[in-house]
C-alpha cells in the first residue's frame, strides 16, 4: 500500500511523532498506534496487566462459585 500518495512530505518543519499518527490514520492502524503507544508507557502497561488479571481472576471467580467446573 505504498505510493505516492501514501508518502508524507519531505518538510524541515515536520514533527515526527504528528507524522507516525497521520500514516496510521491513513493506513487505517490507529487502534493498532494506541495499543503500541500505550504499551511503550511503564505506567499504562501495569494498568493493562493489572485490567487484564482483575478481569481473569473474576472470571476464574465466577466460575468457581457457579460451580461450572
Amino acid at each position: 500500500m505504498s505510493g505516492p500518495q501514501n508518502t508524507p512530505p519531505k518538510d524541515n518543519k515536520d514533527w515526527e511523532g504528528f507524522r507516525e499518527i497521520d500514516r496510521a490514520i491513513a493506513e487505517n492502524r490507529r487502534a493498532e498506534y494506541r495499543w503500541k503507544k500505550a504499551w511503550a508507557d511503564p505506567w499504562e502497561r501495569r494498568a493493562l496487566l493489572f485490567t487484564a488479571f482483575a478481569v481473569t481472576a473474576f472470571i476464574v471467580y465466577v466460575v468457581v462459585y457457579d460451580g461450572l467446573i
